[in-house]
């Protein structure tokens, strides 16, 4: 590969490691041709863009990102890169429903708004509330409390009606 190639490669895998939530490393050697395209099909439903990209291609794009100490470790053997652009949990999810059918798919790490989570960090992970959980949680709450303003504002209504008759029982 010439070195201009090479130099666009870094720059467009720093551009996605800026552009995502959450950065997964794999290594997938003994997958065959069709698991992989059935691993890549689970990640695009997802919306989540899964790449094969050297080593080294990586280890340059994450120093220009600053974060190239970080995940260096991870950077070892056959390894495939999972960017979660708008879900940092999704990729965990996958990756660990995958794998328990399919023993050559092995996380590596992780690394989620900066934090790098090893290897023995993926079943915590993939037990996390996703994006589209916790918006529907979020949203469960806010309608719950919502419906209960009324009630709570007869009550106080109520309250003070009972509050204000009083006075005027003892004016009287």
């Amino acid at each position: 590969m010439k070195r201009d190639k090479k130099e666009q490669i870094v720059r467009e895998v720093a551009e996605k490691i800026g552009r995502s939530q959450g950065l997964y490393l794999t290594e997938y050697q003994g997958l065959n041709v069709s698991k992989m395209a059935e691993l890549r099909n689970e990640f695009r439903k997802a919306g989540i863009e899964y790449k094969v990209i050297k080593n080294t291609l990586v280890k340059k794009a994450l120093q220009e990102l600053a974060q190239g100490d970080k995940l260096a470790d991870g950077l070892k053997s056959t390894t495939a890169v999972a960017f979660g652009y708008d879900d940092p949990i999704a990729p965990a999810k996958i990756i660990r429903k995958f794998s328990k059918t399919n023993d050559a798919l092995k996380f590596k790490m992780a690394s989620i708004d900066g934090v790098v989570y090893g290897e023995d960090k993926l079943n915590m992970l993939s037990e996390m509330l996703g994006k589209t959980e916790n918006i529907g949680r979020a949203a469960g709450l806010i309608n719950n409390v919502v419906s209960s303003v009324p009630m709570v504002v007869n009550a106080v209504m109520r309250s003070l009606v009972s509050v204000l008759d009083q006075v005027a029982k003892q004016k009287q």
